[in-house]
């Protein structure tokens, strides 16, 4: 028999569109061609979401989602705080009055306290000195991807000051574990517990007050680090927490860095470990909250977001206009480059004989994911060449999974589709280049950030979540702000899809998520859609397994409905379990054979991959 095949049963998360179970963040892209009930029931998950009164408008429900100017609650670009140099002249000594627990020790050069008391001292400063002063600045970029407005991540739980990133992982795992329809406390009786695995983390770690960013600039604003800061700012804290407050984990973890292909990464890892027969379960997730004033600047410094100058000048307006924010990420049009998101997202996947014992979900399944460097490189961050091999191993692999006439009936690509001049031209003609070398025409091409924003090490988790839905539903979401291509965008034997674009049932075989990271990381995955994967575990299982499939899923049905109807009427809370069954040294044990950890035997049984080479030595 073959390798098992990494199902995917279940997924969930939060972006700008949403949340992801339910499929409600896919609702809000499609909400145009949606039937007014779906509509509706998308409308009500929004509001619900974001806490606002049944008398909300449609009009307000959405408006506080997908891309959009910035919002009050982060910082406010037109007065962004500022350190700014000054410099005295040094002629005539500045005289300065400042309590004495602010008096610097040892004095700098230049400095005499010339009177004090109790609390106050009076300080000559003599020759030139130089001071940083507080002031503010305009910043040129005012649009990001932010969270439906008023939808608190730290409200979910008892975040205790997390980072706001690994706030939205938990909410991202617990939604995902809602999703599923199985208890996790089931699913760990049933599956051994190094037969799981854990793959999180982010592509820029925890860079917010709470995480890296407050250690950072503790000691500059006079503030003290705290024991936090440090290790809460870690890249792959993402998995350590579902590990430790979510799952209760023994299995493999830990995170790949893949800069904006990351989750793509760790995806790899958990396909290779359930197809290794490593694992049977594998929680794949990323996390990225980059929206703050120092990371924006940062991409902001090498030309790479839009800015609202280069938005007017596209379309022509004049230096007072303000921008439409709606439209900022024009990903294959003339544009001017991203715009940045922040994103959760979680998948869980089974291998084949679990998913049809338990009656799990069939959303899809993975087949492969492929990485690949460009070689030598001029710039790090300019695209390079691996994005060709990476594809165009994608593609073989559906084709080689499927067959030639599925394979050519029927497939998508999610691609990267930043929003960058770079992006357009180099990704559509990797795309067209491999596309004809298959012998494919018109194939469809999707570009989600122009909804969803840049999440960054996300980006392919919103990519892969909501080709799920797209699979369920049948509509590809449109590049909704743009109007046509550019003129050096490659378009041979491609379809953009510039609007919503209806697949048929022979059209949701597979999909190619594509992502390309800074530094040259590259990586497609190829997916296959809910009735090949059906298909295969028939060819594998057998009619009457699937039959008993059918039956089981009756009751994960139920369960996944009773969670939707929590999470809408506001009683699913985030799953945090802190200080839950903390295990110690006295929870080991040893027989020879296994080690048994609070009660999960781990069997030691080795086989040494190696027995050709040993000897009696």
């Amino acid at each position: 028999m073959g390798q098992p095949l990494p199902v995917i049963v279940a997924s969930g998360g939060i972006n700008s569109a949403g949340r992801t179970s339910g499929g409600h963040a896919y609702a809000r892209l499609v909400a145009e061609r949606l039937p007014a009930a779906d509509r509706a029931r998308m409308l009500e998950a929004l509001r619900q979401l974001r806490g606002l009164p049944d008398t909300a408008t449609e009009a307000e429900l959405l408006a506080g989602t997908l891309i959009r100017r910035l919002e009050p609650a982060w910082f406010d670009p037109a007065a962004l705080p500022c350190g700014r140099r000054m410099r005295s002249g040094g002629e005539r000594p500045l005289v300065v009055d400042m309590p004495r627990r602010s008096l610097p020790s040892p004095l700098p050069p230049g400095w005499t306290v010339e009177e004090e008391d109790a609390t106050h001292a009076r300080v000559v400063l003599a020759g030139p000195q130089e001071f940083i002063m507080p002031a503010t600045r305009e910043f040129e970029v005012k649009v990001a991807s932010q969270l439906p407005s008023g939808f608190d991540p730290s409200a979910q739980y008892p975040s205790r000051n997390h980072p706001r990133g690994l706030q939205l992982a938990i909410y991202a795992a617990s939604d995902a574990l809602g999703d599923l329809g199985i208890p996790w406390e089931q699913l760990r009786e049933r599956v051994a517990a190094e037969q799981v695995s854990v793959y999180a983390g982010s592509a820029m770690g925890q860079l917010d007050d709470a995480g890296t960013g407050g250690m950072l600039k503790a000691r500059v604003s006079g503030q003290r680090s705290t024991s936090k800061y440090c290790p809460l700012g870690l890249a792959e804290m993402p998995a350590d927490f579902l590990n430790a407050y979510v799952l209760g984990s023994l299995g493999a973890t830990g995170a790949s860095l893949g800069a904006c292909a990351s989750f793509l990464y760790n995806l790899r890892h958990a396909v290779h470990d359930i197809r290794s027969g490593r694992a049977r379960v594998a929680i794949v997730g990323a996390a990225e909250a980059p929206i703050t004033p120092e990371v924006m600047e940062g991409y902001a410094a090498m030309g790479a977001l839009a800015t609202d100058k280069a938005l007017r000048q596209l379309d022509g307006l004049g230096p007072e206009a303000e921008p439409d924010y709606r439209r900022a990420c024009r990903p294959f049009a003339e544009n001017c480059g991203f715009t940045i998101a922040e994103s959760a997202q979680v998948v869980v996947l089974f291998d084949d004989a679990l998913a049809v014992e338990l009656g799990a979900a069939l959303r899809g399944s993975v087949v492969d994911v492929f990485v690949n460097a460009d070689g030598y490189k001029k710039s790090i961050s300019g695209p390079g060449v691996g994005n060709y091999v990476t594809v165009a191993r994608a593609l073989a692999a559906a084709r080689a999974v499927l067959g030639e006439t599925t394979f050519r009936h029927g497939g998508l690509v999610q691609a990267h589709g930043t929003g960058t001049p770079q992006n357009r031209t180099t990704e559509s003609q990797i795309l067209s280049r491999c596309a004809g070398a298959f012998g494919l025409e018109g194939l469809p091409v999707a570009a989600l950030k122009c909804y969803l924003g840049h999440s960054l090490g996300a980006a392919s988790a919103d990519q892969v979540a909501m080709t799920l839905d797209t699979w369920r539903h049948g509509i590809v979401p449109g590049i909704a702000t743009i109007d046509g291509i550019a003129d050096d965008v490659t378009d041979e034997h491609l379809a953009f899809c510039l609007e919503h674009t209806e697949l048929a049932p022979a059209q949701r075989a597979w999909a190619v998520v594509n992502a390309k990271g800074f530094g040259g990381n590259n990586a497609s995955g190829t997916l296959l859609g809910p009735e090949p994967t059906r298909r295969m575990l028939e060819a594998r299982h057998g009619a009457r397994a699937l039959a008993d499939w059918e039956r089981a899923g009756e009751a994960v049905a139920e369960r996944r409905a009773a969670h939707e109807a929590a999470v809408l009427a506001g009683e699913a809370p985030a799953r945090y379990l802190f200080d839950h069954g903390v295990l110690g040294d006295s929870d080991v044990a040893f027989d020879g054979e296994a080690v048994t950890v609070g009660g999960a035997r781990i069997d030691l049984s080795y086989r040494s991959p190696f027995e050709d080479m040993q000897g009696d030595h």
